[in-house]
């Protein structure tokens, strides 16, 4: 006979249910688990949850990253991480009470430590207090904010700009948020971890291409283009591992020929591209609506803290009202903006400090490609790398050169290809001739021992 509620020939429900039972205990049994128990009332108990996902020890990047420590320990390679550092790093800096020559910091034009952008710090405490307490929509906003944003807006010679407390939630919340699932977003293979952060959360369609290549990006816009309503394409301004940047005009070429919006992010190309340090804007002689959306940071060149968006008003006004980036975050401390604020002056009025930088990114460069350095495809401006091929050896590389007073960190995989693995130096206008030749004369010795 046939039971029409279980569907199997000959077999009751009740039996049925047995048998599966039956047959689920002897799998828990051969993969060596007790099956759970059945509690009175007839209804199974849940199935227990595995220890794994309740251990913080447990998850995967955790281990993972255990098993790296682990493994450079065994091979007596110390952690080059998380450096103490005791005082303000330029081109010097005080570790563990040892003086190094620092090629870790991006202080490119000394501002963080200049007399002039302290003492601006200072006066806005002394003024507005250490925070301002609110988010600047509804009690947090002060004198300070606006200056520092025109200041930015004029400097792109753009209508307006607006301030994050964080340069990575910049990119985060404006990507995010203005674009959505039927846009596309299309970036440079090397673009910034931020970028594709904010392209996650905005879940519009993302595709790379590869790294400068113009045409590249026009195939793919010819391609892709026709099937989204926004497109947006994400550049940098100088490529924080790689030191080398875009062929600008062209790109803007190619998005208006495809109706696309266009971002830099100049994060590393503020004040160390272009005579005045205005960026790759200055350096290629573009106007400040060439450009859809500027992006930068304000911990580098500008001394401070956080990340600004300057544009045209229609962007800046929709972002201060509506991006969750800003809205739903305390405004900028006072001192961190009056020091930023200080620091772009600065810079506007010391073009010497640019003109040094750029000297000393060039003779470094030159130097080490002499001495056999492979430095990629730097420019030499401000980011020069040291390309070692693994993890390993810029580990080594980085311990070799602090014990002779040298600190260079290594940059390692997953941040770049592991056969890509490299020292990278930031050079700032303080750094002297002499300095550098003891510095590659050290990477010219390593060459040959390691």
């Amino acid at each position: 006979m046939s039971n029409s509620k279980t569907g199997l020939p000959g077999l009751t429900s009740a039996l049925k249910n047995k048998l599966i039972q039956q047959a689920l205990e002897r799998k828990l049994r051969d993969a060596g688990r007790e099956p759970p128990a059945t509690p009175a009332g007839g209804r199974k108990a849940a199935s227990p949850v595995p220890e794994a996902y309740t251990r913080f020890d447990q998850y995967p990047g955790y281990r993972q990253l255990r098993i790296m420590s682990d493994g450079a320990a065994r091979l007596g390679v110390r952690s080059p991480f998380f450096k103490l550092h005791e005082g303000t790093a330029n081109a010097q800096s005080s570790i563990a009470g040892k003086t190094y020559i620092n090629y870790a910091s991006y202080n490119y034009l000394d501002m963080s430590g200049d007399p002039v952008v302290s003492q601006a710090a200072k006066d806005a405490i002394d003024r507005y207090g250490t925070s301002v307490s609110a988010s600047r929509l509804v009690s947090g906003e002060r004198p300070i904010h606006r200056e520092l944003e025109r200041a930015l807006a004029d400097l792109y010679e753009v209508d307006d700009a607006i301030t994050f407390v964080s340069g990575h939630a910049a990119n985060v919340t404006t990507i995010g948020y203005l674009f959505g699932p039927r846009d596309l977003v299309v970036h440079d293979e090397l673009i910034h971890n931020s970028v594709l952060q904010g392209i996650q959360l905005s879940g519009a369609k993302r595709l790379s291409f590869a790294h400068n290549d113009a045409d590249a990006l026009d195939r793919l816009l010819a391609e892709q283009r026709h099937q989204f309503e926004r497109v947006l394409i994400v550049l940098e301004g100088i490529y924080s591992m790689d030191g080398d940047y875009p062929d600008l005009p062209r790109f803007i070429e190619i998005k208006r020929r495809h109706q696309a919006f266009l971002m830099v992010d100049e994060a590393h190309s503020l004040g160390v591209m272009g005579k005045t340090g205005r960026g790759i804007r200055e350096h290629f002689g573009l106007p400040g609506n060439a450009v859809d959306i500027w992006m930068g940071t304000l911990s580098k060149t500008l001394a401070g803290c956080g990340g600004y968006i300057a544009g045209e008003t229609a962007l800046v006004e929709h972002l201060k009202f509506l991006a969750p980036g800003f809205l739903y975050s305390v405004g900028m401390p006072p001192p961190v903006a009056a020091a930023s604020l200080a620091a772009l002056q600065r810079m506007l009025e010391l073009p010497e400090r640019v003109a040094t930088l750029q000297a000393r990114g060039q003779y470094f460069l030159a130097r080490a490609k002499a001495a056999g350095v492979d430095t990629g495809s730097s420019a030499g401006i401000a980011v020069i790398p040291a390309i070692l091929g693994s993890s390993l050896r810029a580990t080594r590389w980085s311990d070799a050169l602090f014990e002779q007073g040298f600190n260079v960190q290594p940059i390692l995989y997953p941040a770049v290809p592991e056969q890509s693995a490299r020292l990278r130096f930031f050079i700032a206008c303080t750094h002297s001739q002499e300095q550098i030749d003891r510095t590659v004369q050290a990477m010219q010795i390593l060459l040959k021992k390691l």
